[in-house]
């Protein structure tokens, strides 16, 4: 397959791959149904208790006033804790509030046993050729990463 035509297949089929995965996953949880940017950024102050939202919106590749609007509805929904930094009064800290992790245990209890279910699905040689795409699949996520912080 052509490179161009490798490129929109992929882009195509990752897309489609997160959309159906995450409505399949929010379906059904308790509470509201979280857009993609709030999931994102509440798993990852989950993974990361204290990050400063600068370090959020690097770590998301959006700008800080996002992630400031996406914080302030997480907080509104109590998922979310933003404390101001004590070593630099104009940086906030976030935490995930009891009910963050609980909402984040839930969907992730929920996202393994969603992709455990239909790689199962797969026969051998499809489960190993997509192990086989793994380390590739990591590399392109890695150079647009890198295409992404030197854009300015």
């Amino acid at each position: 397959m052509a490179a161009a035509d490798l490129s929109d297949e992929l882009a195509g089929l990752l897309l489609r791959i997160q959309r159906l995965a995450r409505r399949r996953l929010w379906s059904g949880l308790s509470g509201p149904r979280l857009r993609g940017a709030h999931a994102e950024l509440l798993r990852l102050v989950v993974a990361e208790p204290g990050i400063r939202v600068s370090a959020a919106a690097r770590d998301l590749c959006l700008a800080a006033n996002s992630v400031s609007t996406l914080v302030n509805r997480l907080v509104a929904e109590g998922l979310l804790r933003r404390d101001t930094d004590p070593g630099d009064g104009r940086a906030a800290l976030l935490y995930p509030t009891a009910a963050g992790i609980g909402r984040m245990r839930e969907w992730g209890a929920r996202r393994d046993a969603l992709f455990r279910e239909h790689v199962a699905r797969l026969d051998a040689a499809e489960r190993e050729a997509l192990t086989a795409a793994l380390p590739s699949l990591r590399r392109l996520a890695e150079s647009l990463r890198e295409g992404e912080e030197t854009t300015p």
